[in-house]
């Protein structure tokens, strides 16, 4: 009866230690994210397929500068090629050139920056719980908590420029570069806790960024001149083979056709079974990515940036420009239809942000580098658009970057003030001010005469209304004016200088005046 007794006491005690350890042996593929985060960019070209459209419109955007992040407190960032994403808080995540990934708010101050061992060339994505992911030159590919925290690094063996994707599941897809006799030239499958789910080896070098289909396909490029398409279980699917290096990222349409570039100088389209349905030899730089618009139409660019039915007829070819071209980037398109791009100009001569319309004329365009734009733009829910650049100090060529964000300010524009530079004291001199107010509101004016008078706040007067004011000065001197204009909300601008100068009164005198000829007829020795 104790030998019994004894048996059930024992079993008792052994079968929660059981239980317990069933319940920690939970099979990693298991552990779950949910995929990406559903904000307004969390990954390369916006989504899965890869299409760069964002479902925010841009029609309000009038390409103004709002601000640029180009340093810390002490020092300028580094060159930025990658391109930036978005959280649902509106924080921006970008790599650099300075081996750091940085975090910046909606309003560019920095939130935090993280340093790793090498550059950043990956484009980050975010996942469902805000971890950020992203690979480095320095062979390893990170996992971030959302406030900037190390959560785990992967050793790939080989230096990664692939910008991740994240499956409906939670794994990660990527590609590294290196050596394949030394753990290169893999296409990785990593579950959301850091360890490996499969990796498959390829021939060469992967710079291109995996595209998933709707039945889980990973789509991706390899420099061995494949095209591969992975099952979601790390078997070999399908693989195309092109004349050349495929560095590009691949985009899926809504019939689950895929498109990308190669250095074999064609443009393709396949069919999801891994069959030609056409290519093309549009000018691409080979290295260029292609978006997609809602109607299917593929957006690619190079020196010209080209608009092509999915039949792969061209519907308009837009020229980028003199001495302009596209290198790694790919388009951006809002709800509204407009294309954004980063362009580089002749190689050093610096670097634009170029908006074309749907009908392939240009919108707007602004210069932002002076020395090359190889950032792919994002699109923000209220419409602004974030891009990256590389950036040279005049004279001593010093890199560094530039995030910028170009949208609709609040304020009004900067205000423009016309008239006499020159007068006479006690003379009225008339000026003519003028500004724009991008929402359409109303303006008034604060004008300092620098004579320690001013106008005070001043209308209202509609936007673009032009207002003549006048002033007086009594004391010869050089005046510098300055104007500034605010909404009906109280937003202000900046501040508009004009350089004025009333100089020392001439006074009339005959007998000097006739003293001063004499002179002259008979001058001194």
């Amino acid at each position: 009866m104790k030998k019994i007794i004894l048996v059930f006491i024992v079993v008792l005690l052994i079968c929660p230690m059981v239980n317990s350890s069933v319940l920690l042996e939970v099979s990693p593929t298991a552990i779950s994210n949910g995929g990406p985060m559903d904000s307004a960019w969390s990954m390369q070209s916006h989504d899965l397929h890869h299409t760069g459209l964002s479902p925010y419109s841009t029609a309000d955007n009038v390409g103004k500068e709002l601000w640029r992040f180009d340093r810390t407190t002490s020092n300028l960032i580094g060159r930025i090629e990658g391109g930036p994403v978005i959280d649902n808080d509106g924080v921006i995540y970008f790599g650099s050139k300075d081996l750091c990934l940085y975090a910046l708010y909606p309003n560019g101050n920095m939130k935090w920056k993280y340093k790793v061992g090498d550059f950043i060339w990956s484009t980050p994505a975010i996942d469902e719980d805000g971890t950020i992911y992203f690979g480095s030159f320095d062979r390893y590919f990170y996992a971030l908590n959302s406030n900037g925290t190390f959560k785990w690094r992967f050793d790939t063996k080989g230096s990664i420029a692939s910008s991740p994707a994240i499956a409906g599941d939670g794994t990660i897809y990527f590609g590294n570069m290196g050596f394949p006799d030394l753990g290169g030239c893999k296409i990785f499958a990593l579950n959301p806790n850091g360890t490996e789910k499969w990796h498959y080896q390829t021939d060469y070098k992967i710079a291109s960024s995996p595209a998933i289909g709707d039945d889980g396909t990973v789509y991706i490029g390899s420099g061995d001149t494949y095209l591969y398409a992975m099952n979601p279980d790390g078997t070999l699917k399908w693989r195309f083979k092109t004349g050349g290096y495929v560095k590009s990222h691949p985009s899926i349409d809504y019939e689950g056709t895929i498109y990308f570039d190669s250095f074999d100088k064609y443009f393709y389209a396949l069919y999801p079974n891994g069959t030609l349905k056409w290519r093309q030899k549009v000018g691409s730089s080979y290295c260029a990515s292609a978006s997609i618009d809602k109607d299917g139409i593929i957006y690619i660019a190079g020196g010209d940036l080209h608009a092509i039915y999915p039949n792969g007829t061209i519907k308009w070819n837009f020229d980028l420009g003199a001495d302009r071209y596209v290198i790694h980037a790919s388009p951006a398109i809002s709800s509204d239809g407009t294309i954004y791009l980063g362009v580089t100009i002749n190689d050093i001569y610096g670097g634009e942000i170029v908006a074309v319309n749907p009908d392939g004329t240009e919108r707007w365009r602004n210069k932002i580098s002076n020395y090359y734009v190889e950032s792919s733009p994002c699109i923000d829910k209220d419409g602004t658009i974030y891009i990256g650049s590389a950036q040279e100090v005049p004279f001593s060529n010093e890199p560094y970057g530039c995030l910028y964000a170009f949208g609709t300010p609040e304020h009004p524009n900067k205000p423009s003030i016309s008239g006499p530079n020159t007068g006479k004291p006690g003379e009225i001199c008339e000026y003519q001010i003028v500004t724009i107010d991008y929402q359409g509101d109303e303006v008034q004016y604060y004008i300092d005469w620098d004579d320690e008078t001013n106008s005070g706040w001043i209308g209202p007067y509609l936007s673009g209304e032009n207002i003549t004011v006048d002033h007086t000065w009594n004391t010869r001197d050089t005046y510098s004016v300055r104007v500034k204009a605010r909404d009906i909300y109280g937003h202000e601008s900046n501040w508009t200088t004009l350089q004025v100068t009333i100089p020392k009164s001439y006074i009339h005198n005959p007998l000097l005046e006739l003293i001063m000829k004499i002179v002259k007829c008979f001058p001194f020795f």
